[in-house]
């Protein structure tokens, strides 16, 4: 992200500062929040994402099989949003 800190420096400053006061444990802890992260990561298939939050999540202890887990999990909601979007599957079933 060099070109983002190189033209936008208080954009990015402002998006450290973001990142500092989500990721400090707090109603969940920083693991858990990680994992969030590796879900939503999946859902907006963000590899870099997904790297760096596994990365992070390992880090506060997640596990391997705590990650496979939350992959899973995000695989569910992406396959029943498919289902549920939108009312035309209805229409053109017909």
């Amino acid at each position: 992200m060099g070109w983002y800190e190189e033209r936008l420096p208080e954009t990015k400053e402002a998006y450290v500062k973001l990142r500092e006061t989500i990721y400090k444990d707090g109603a969940l802890d920083v693991k858990t929040k990680e994992i969030i992260s590796i879900v939503a990561g999946s859902l907006l298939r963000c590899e870099s994402c997904i790297k760096i939050h596994s990365e992070r999540a390992k880090e506060h202890g997640a596990t391997g099989d705590e990650i496979a887990e939350a992959i899973s999990v995000a695989m569910f909601v992406g396959a029943g949003s498919q289902l549920h979007w939108t009312k035309l599957y209805d229409e053109i079933m017909k």
